[in-house]
């Protein structure tokens, strides 16, 4: 008789491949149709909100692996706090103005940017900005993120616009808004100014020069200070300084000294060198002075006043004292020019020194400086003023060295500090300061080390400068007086402008004339006149997406979640403007992820060919493995990613999905009305795995809350390799494939696999969106996924101590096994099936074993058991009887049937009842 057809084999329409192509498609357009997110925003109305608010990436071309990491994140975040029981409403957003849109167009339209009007050139900054918008929307739907892609916000929204207006208004009435000649951080190259977190670091090769000032004091002025009767004052004197910037030393208007420290009078050959006694070994060698003498030392203070001679400008430069000067390197005295750096401006206002800057808006000399460098650019000028200083006997020593400088982070150029005109936001006005760094304490950050590291930048940062000399942005929204030349940018002014940009946007800034746009006869509140020019500049793009909270959010965000870069901007930016308008932080709680590498760690570019594109992803794997990827490894350092890493995690998905598949297939005559059983009718097998499932339910749940999703992945994909496939349906399929289709044995695991599945589909939905999808139309039967609850752990099966007893069991598990295994490499048996186990316990062990002795051989996967007290290893020998002809299990029960000779007692009973 062929017995085949009496076994309860597994049925499924489930595709043994995944075809995720096909399958993603299928369901994009599905959620499209049917709208799943709205119907998860209605479902979930009533609920407490959970506000991710988006950070919003520039429309500048297609999306690179860090896009698609960064929306993944935001969209298992999103989806996970949907299920669990939060109104997660996530609105997407585009930064769409700004230099790296300027620049790409440029690119494109080349010189035909010249023939333009400033609101031609708008406009179609606007139209690439809006084509890669709808590129970005397109690519991230791909991934299957879920939000409001068809209102997002976007910066060039009229209503976002005026809001920036509105914002920049409330904080200058407030009195953060200052405008003052200061030096900060200038490109040459795209000709604007850059605020702090639009510098990058990168190692370049510098002078560093040895120069002297020399002393214009009398004999008696100098020993008035140092009181030495004795000193060589016939001999020239000079003060050396130290510096890496040659071309800063036209601007040099003062040299200065530390009060407190200790410098020498160094008498070297016809002259005298004052240098930092701490610094006069490493000055000797690196000058390789041969010959030298210590004629006497004096404190710092007692130099002030003093005036020396500018080494190639006709100018007298005093000796000044600041506790900036260390002795980390150089010589003990810094030469200071206020137009060329942030601490040499504040040493400025102290002695109020002028501020000289002699380097135009493109990096060049202008008329002001000596004919030597008239009209040639800072970097070329270095050489030229060394050459000049050997010349003229100043320059003492010129050797280059490689150290960490300020590039721009869009054309990658060094960039310079340079005194101009600018805009700013005053840090410490009305404590901003103070308040942001209270903020930071009251913020949860994720890691926890991104609390000191914004700390850190938010203590040491100067004013924000927030004005920028381009076209593509909001304008700074200010009038000036004609006649005074008074700015004025609040109240009236502040609400003309409003109305303005709500109505025709920000472009109406740059095509009418300031008369048309303030109200008729608008007087100066200083001088009284009625004519009015308007600012030129915009505003920096981070008040703009710093702005955002006030734009889109009603309150506090719950999360911000972006790179670990943004600490310094988007993050930085949206606290110092939350602090100024409405006096705190704009999130509740921060999230950082790191960046993407290769395999060997390096940074992805196109020039190494490592780059691995999200498009080419999706083509060739499915958006499920891009996400498995995304949450496979802890994103909160660098994520490496390259096509062997892809193929392990295209694996590691299998696995996950085939286990699946194996509970859909076991389930196919499983109703959960008509079968559903009482826990007290379980197996206790099934009460096992039941208890494990809820312990995975508690470890994934505390990930996910925690933002811990590689914790999540590793616990699924663990739990189905381990617990599942390696154990509990290895060991079930004898009863599920030969037991009565209504035995309890075979319904109680069916049970427990249902249980199992529904749970394994929503606990991996956020992650795995479109497999879950996909597996829960085969087998859940609902609308969507996204609209069932997060599984929560259920009390009655943590049984804590059939915990503790399985423990035990799965102990002798592992014994038997391994004496199984010596059995099978001698040929003794061929497989686990083959084999009868004696298992050697006393006490409370040998209790256990008792307790559960009729479902040890499905335990083991053995055709017997024999439990024997005592101690030892198990005891491994060929199983007696036969072997059954439908179970492959050897029985002595084997030829008891008649009618079913080759059948034992449990198989012929079966088939009997099938009749």
């Amino acid at each position: 008789m062929e017995y085949k057809q009496t076994l309860n084999l597994p049925q499924t329409d489930f595709p043994i491949r995944a075809n995720l192509a096909k399958v993603e498609e299928e369901f994009l357009g599905r959620w499209e149709n049917e709208d799943i997110y709205h119907k998860i925003q209605d479902r979930n109305q009533h609920k407490s909100k959970y506000i991710l608010h988006d950070g919003p990436p520039y429309p500048n071309g297609d999306i690179h692996l860090g896009h698609a990491l960064n929306k993944v994140l935001k969209d298992i975040v999103v989806k996970y706090k949907s299920m669990a029981g939060f109104h997660a409403p996530y609105i997407p957003g585009w930064d769409c103005h700004g230099l790296p849109i300027e620049t790409q167009l440029i690119k494109e339209i080349g010189d035909k940017r010249k023939d333009m009007t400033i609101t031609e050139f708008r406009e179609r900054c606007k139209e690439y900005a809006l084509k890669y918008v709808e590129t970005q929307r397109r690519e991230f739907k791909k991934l299957g993120v879920f939000g409001e892609w068809e209102k997002p916000y976007l910066t060039i929204d009229h209503s976002y616009e005026a809001k920036i207006v509105e914002l920049f208004g409330v904080l200058a009435e407030k009195g953060y808004v200052y405008r003052g000649l200061k030096p900060i951080h200038w490109c040459p190259t795209d000709v604007t100014a850059l605020a702090e977190a639009e510098i990058e670091y990168e190692d370049d090769r510098s002078p560093s020069i040895y120069v002297k000032f020399e002393i214009r004091n009398s004999k008696s002025e100098i020993n008035s200070k140092i009181k030495n009767p004795k000193l060589p004052l016939d001999l020239p004197w000079s003060i050396i300084i130290w510096t890496t910037t040659p071309w800063t030393l036209p601007a040099n208007v003062a040299v200065a000294a530390h009060p407190e420290l200790e410098y020498v009078l160094l008498h070297v050959q016809n002259e005298v060198y004052v240098v930092a006694e701490g610094l006069l070994e490493d000055f000797i060698k690196r000058l390789d002075l041969k010959e030298h003498k210590i004629i006497d030392k004096t404190k710092g203070k007692y130099l002030e006043g003093l005036v020396c001679k500018h080494p190639f400008v006709e100018r007298e430069v005093p000796i000044v004292l600041d506790e900036l000067v260390t002795l980390e390197q150089g010589t003990g005295f810094v030469h200071i020019a206020p137009g060329h750096g942030a601490e040499d401006y504040q040493v400025g206002l102290k002695y109020k020194l002028p501020i000289v800057m002699p380097v135009d808006d493109r990096g060049y000399f202008d008329e002001t400086v000596p004919d030597f460098i008239r009209g040639k650019y800072y970097d070329e000028s270095n050489k030229l003023i060394t050459e000049k200083m050997k010349e003229n006997g100043t320059l003492l020593k010129l050797e280059f060295f490689k150290h960490s400088y300020p590039h721009c982070w869009r054309c990658k150029k060094p960039v310079i500090f340079r005194a101009t005109e600018q805009w700013f936001i005053s840090v410490d006005k009305n404590d901003m300061r103070g308040k942001a760094l209270k903020a930071i304490g009251h913020t949860k950050w994720f890691p926890a080390w991104g609390e000191n590291r914004i700390r850190g930048m938010v203590e040491t940062r100067p004013d924000w400068c927030i004005s920028r000399q381009r076209s593509w942005g909001v304008p700074i929204p200010a009038f000036y007086c004609e006649q005074c030349g008074k700015p004025q940018m609040t109240g009236i002014f502040n609400k003309a402008i409003r109305e303005l940009v709500l109505k025709e946007g920000t472009n109406g800034w740059f095509a009418k004339e300031a008369a048309d746009i303030l109200p008729p006869g608008t007087k100066c509140p200083h001088c009284g006149s009625t004519t009015w020019e308007k600012e030129t500049d915009i505003l920096d793009v981070w008040f703009e997406s710093g702005s955002s909270f006030a734009a889109v959010l009603d309150g506090q965000a719950d999360l911000y979640l972006e790179g670990s870069d943004q600490h310094r901007g988007w993050f930085q930016s949206s606290l110092l403007l939350g602090i100024g308008y409405r006096d705190k932080a704009p999130f509740k709680a921060v999230l950082t992820h790191g960046f993407t590498i290769d395999d060997k760690g390096k940074k992805m570019s196109k020039s190494l060919g490592n780059v691995i594109n999200p498009q080419d992803v999706v083509k060739e794997y499915g958006a499920d493995i891009l996400r498995l990827w995304v949450a496979s490894t802890d994103f909160r350092n660098d994520m490496a990613a390259s096509q062997n890493i892809l193929k392990q995690v295209r694996e590691a998905y299998s696995k996950i999905r085939n286990t699946c598949r194996f509970l859909i297939s076991n389930l196919y005559d499983y109703q959960t009305t008509d079968h559903r059983l009482q826990t007290t009718d379980l197996l206790e097998v099934d009460r096992w795995i039941l208890l494990r499932l809820n312990r995975l339910i508690e470890r994934v749940t505390k990930a996910y809350d925690e933002f811990e999703f590689h914790l999540v992945y590793h616990s699924l994909y663990d739990f189905c390799v381990n617990d599942l496939s390696a154990f509990y349906l290895d060991m079930s399929k004898d009863r599920l494939y030969c037991g009565g289709r209504d035995s309890v044995e075979r319904r109680s695991a069916q049970f427990a696999m249902n249980e199992v599945l529904t749970t394994l589909v929503k606990l991996m939905a956020p992650i795995l969106s479109f497999t879950a999808e996909d597996i829960s139309r085969y087998a859940l039967r609902v609308t969507s996924i996204f609209l069932e609850d997060m599984p929560r752990p259920d009390a009655k099966y943590l049984d804590e101590k059939l915990e503790r007893k399985w423990e035990t069991i799965l102990g002798f598990r592992e014994k038997a096994y391994r004496k199984i295994e010596e059995l099978r490499s001698n040929k003794t048996i061929g497989a686990a099936i083959d084999a009868q186990v004696e298992l050697l316990a006393t006490g409370k062990e040998l209790e256990i074993l008792k307790s559960v002795a009729a479902l040890l051989p499905m335990i083991l996967i053995v055709s017997k058991v024999v439990l024997t007290e005592g101690e030892g290893e198990p005891k491994v020998s060929h199983a007696p009887g036969e072997k059954c002809q439908r179970c492959w299990l050897w029985s002595e029960s084997v030829g008891s049937d008649k009618e079913h000779p080759t059948l034992c007692q449990r198989c012929s009973s079966v088939v009997r009842s099938i009749g």
